[in-house]
């Protein structure tokens, strides 16, 4: 009985969050409620605070579930013991594209974020957290290149610093652009040959590569 309380306990919570995503997409996060997202899944708000202390837990309990997948990928290219980095890094980025093309939730919950979360000071704790999110995927990244130049596959002389800046902008580039009309290209075709680009540019770009052990 305990095990079935729990189990649909869990379902309740997937309900949530399944209905947060929509009513986020729909109506924008500052203007979203809790009894929006009560009515989109067929609960009582006290159903909502069950699970989750406020909006803020929500949303971050929301976009956390779809970025799990990536980060178990991106951990694979931050192992010390990974012998191909760059190769799981590669793996990484054109998963994350294709998903963001494929994925109808996934795709939702970029759009969200990129476009449906406006950083006001009532929703300063979502700003904050996507600071510590973009920090976090930041530090991995320097792990990735600092054990990529050990193994050879980068350049001693790799400026790390402008290098995570660079992939990031890059990568948050194509796919903000891609999200304001996806009818320009085929994201999921072409992802492959951009992170191929993004990648090639780590090896080549003078403003990357400096002087021998320069970080």
């Amino acid at each position: 009985m305990v095990r079935r309380t729990k189990a649909e306990a869990m379902e309740t919570r997937t309900h949530i969050l399944d209905a947060a995503e929509q009513v986020f997409h729909r109506k924008g996060v500052l203007s979203a409620s809790l009894h929006d997202i009560a009515c989109e899944a067929g609960v009582t708000r006290g159903a909502i605070y069950w699970h989750f202390k406020n909006k803020h837990d929500v949303f971050v309990a929301m976009a956390d579930r779809r970025r799990l997948p990536f980060e178990a990928l991106a951990q694979r290219a931050e192992a010390d013991d990974e012998a191909d980095p760059m190769g799981r890094l590669r793996e990484f980025m054109v998963y994350l594209l294709q998903q963001v093309a494929q994925d109808p939730s996934q795709r939702r919950v970029f759009e969200i974020i990129f476009q449906k979360c406006e950083f006001s000071d009532e929703n300063r704790d979502l700003l904050l957290r996507q600071r510590d999110a973009c920090r976090d995927a930041s530090d991995g990244l320097e792990t990735t290149f600092r054990n990529a130049i050990a193994k050879g596959q980068l350049p001693a002389g790799l400026n790390i610093g402008r290098a995570v800046t660079l992939l990031h902008s890059l990568l948050n580039g194509v796919i903000m652009y891609w999200l304001l009309d996806p009818s320009v290209f085929d994201l999921a075709d072409a992802a492959p040959d951009y992170v191929d680009t993004f990648l090639f540019s780590l090896q080549r770009s003078p403003s990357l590569v400096v002087g021998e052990g320069s970080v």
